[in-house]
């Protein structure tokens, strides 16, 4: 190959590399009108499994400034003790028997760009009149609500800054293994800025009855009051999750938190700031486990698979012809084990789309065809 043919190969591969760059950056190209997050995305670099630092003050010194501190509010009415009073309240009217105050309440939040975008949980920010963000160096501001979605309880929230705003690199939760370093930054119980260390001690958690959609990170890094809406770091100080919940008797931190994995969380945030909701596909299904005994009781040879319980009336399922009873084995060609796969595939059929469902009907194989609805909004 001569040199001129080189080069020329050379200016194509660069001219079809940054085209390819314009178009992840503006899929609708230079004169769209979506939205562009400007997000720092973490390189492809394994985390070194020999031997563990000495201190991990460097990955929380890149993390802790772009996670904030929230604080809302809102106007409360509640009965006075004295309308219940059998004396008093006869003396009163309905209106001296009400009063008015400001609840208050906290939560953490992370910024994840430049631009004023902020990550927190939807319980943290639900219901609120007011909501100021403080950030690690002392500013404050007042914060917008860009959107919400309550099946994931995530939040995503906008300030407006003059001087330059910190923000977290997002790593790849998808990379995450048991065992783990990660840490917790938030603001637990208000004290202030707070970082604890633990362990990934299991991903894919679902089946919780926390959200509608589940796939938690679970740590034993402390999580309390307060921590809701904070990062999850890796030992890199690379946002992995946002710290959601935790399982407790008493209120504080037993070891056991689950965390949304950051993957899921930036999809959520994309699709609120570019359509101001996040779409997803429904079929208007109840669906059941298989268990031992109604695999048996159906002719199954084993508990894949999951029961349709019951079905929304004049929903995209109900339409399609699928009947309570039936037993969904496959959604487009892929197997179907427990009832949050199938709402997992489904949701992310585009609504208008047709998806091929294979039913286990009357003892024997049955293949249907139905159109995915937008699933309606989780209030």
């Amino acid at each position: 190959m001569s040199k001129l043919s080189r080069f020329i190969l050379q200016v194509v591969a660069v001219g079809i590399a940054a085209a390819v760059v314009i178009l992840l950056i503006q899929p609708n190209g230079p004169n769209g009108k979506l939205p562009v997050v400007e997000v720092r995305q973490a390189p492809e670099v394994a985390l070194p499994r020999e031997r563990g630092p000495v201190s991990y003050a460097d990955a929380v010194e890149q993390a802790a400034p772009a996670v904030v501190n929230i604080f809302t509010a809102r106007t409360v009415v509640e009965r006075t003790p004295l309308e219940s009073d059998p004396f008093f309240g006869q003396f009163q009217d309905r209106g001296e028997t009400l009063r008015k105050r400001t609840q208050t309440s906290l939560g953490s939040g992370v910024i994840l760009s430049a631009q004023g975008y902020l990550l927190t949980n939807n319980h943290v920010i639900a219901g609120a009149e007011t909501i100021a963000v403080l950030l690690a160096d002392g500013r404050s501001f007042e914060a917008q609500v860009v959107g919400t979605d309550p099946d994931t309880d995530l939040a995503v929230l906008k300030i407006k800054a003059r001087d330059d705003l910190p923000s977290i690199t997002v790593g790849r939760s998808s990379a995450l293994r048991v065992g783990d370093v990660v840490m917790a930054i938030g603001n637990p119980f208000g004290v202030g800025q707070t970082v604890t260390q633990g362990i990934v001690s299991a991903t894919g958690r679902h089946s919780l009855g926390i959200n509608t959609y589940e796939d938690f990170i679970q740590t034993d890094a402390a999580i309390n009051p307060g921590n809701s809406g904070g990062a999850l770091v890796n030992a890199l100080g690379e946002l992995v999750a946002i710290n959601t919940a935790i399982f407790s008797q008493s209120g504080g931190s037993h070891g056991i938190g689950f965390a949304i994995p950051v993957d899921l969380a930036r999809d959520v945030m994309t699709q609120i700031i570019e359509h101001g909701e996040v779409i997803r596909g429904w079929l208007g299904v109840e669906a059941q486990d298989m268990t031992p005994q109604l695999a048996e009781s159906f002719g199954l040879p084993d508990t894949r698979g999951v029961l349709i319980a019951g079905i929304y009336p004049g929903g995209p399922a109900d339409q399609g012809g699928l009947r309570p009873g039936d037993v969904i084995l496959e959604v487009e060609g892929e197997t179907i084990e427990q009832a949050h796969e199938a709402l997992n595939l489904i949701a992310l059929v585009r609504p208008g789309e047709t998806v091929r469902i294979t039913l286990w009907r009357n003892g024997k194989r049955v293949e249907a065809q139905t159109v995915v609805a937008k699933r309606p909004r989780a209030e």
